[in-house]
């Protein structure tokens, strides 16, 4: 079975930064996408950041600019890099893979005070 796991969260002030890591059981390449989504108490998970196999990217407007997705094949690793964190950035931060999938990591917690 697959496993996604994350790491690199947590407490960071505002104007900060934090990469988080995504280590994949498996070929990452064996995905048609990866990505990161986040998900705050009482709110719906949602889209940050995705990659696909032939590497392009896609963010939420909430964090263009700010956030980079990333692979590293020969690590089965998907990184998140943020900058300029917010604390409307504060969440569960969730690594995603699919195509096949989808699969699900955790979650790792990124606290961003004011």
């Amino acid at each position: 079975q697959v496993q996604l796991v994350e790491s690199g969260g947590g407490l960071v002030q505002a104007g900060g930064s934090l990469r988080l890591s995504c280590a994949a059981s498996g070929s990452i390449f064996s995905f048609a996408a990866m990505g990161w989504y986040r998900q705050a108490p009482g709110k719906q998970r949602e889209l940050v950041a995705v990659i696909i196999r032939g590497g392009s990217t896609n963010y939420a407007d909430s964090v263009k600019g700010r956030f980079t997705i990333s692979r590293d094949n020969a690590k089965n690793t998907v990184y998140l890099q943020m900058n300029s964190l917010k604390p409307e950035d504060t969440a569960v931060y969730y690594c995603n893979a699919n195509g096949p999938g989808p699969y699900w990591g955790q979650g790792t917690q990124v606290t961003v005070s004011s």
